[in-house]
């Protein structure tokens, strides 16, 4: 399945003085690349500032329950191109 960019901090929040501020460039820019069912599904699941704040990183993405659900009922869908 073709892979898409997910900001960990997400773009839209990037400009608040509260990221700008004590991010960086560098770490505001940092992603995954995930399936876009997957992609799809985590902005589902929540909003911007919440991936931004609670969710801004890899393993803690991984610990969620609710993105561990989605991720197992991704997995047992067909791949569409």
């Amino acid at each position: 399945m073709a892979l898409t960019f997910h900001h960990l901090i997400p773009r839209k929040v990037h400009r608040r003085a509260r990221f700008k501020k004590h991010l960086t460039e560098e770490q505001r820019q940092a992603g995954i690349m995930i399936c876009r069912l997957c992609h799809r599904g985590l902005h589902k699941l929540y909003n911007e500032m919440t991936l931004a704040t609670r969710l801004n990183a890899l393993e803690k993405l991984q610990a969620d329950e609710a993105v561990q659900r989605h991720v197992e009922w991704v997995a047992k869908q067909k791949e569409r191109r």
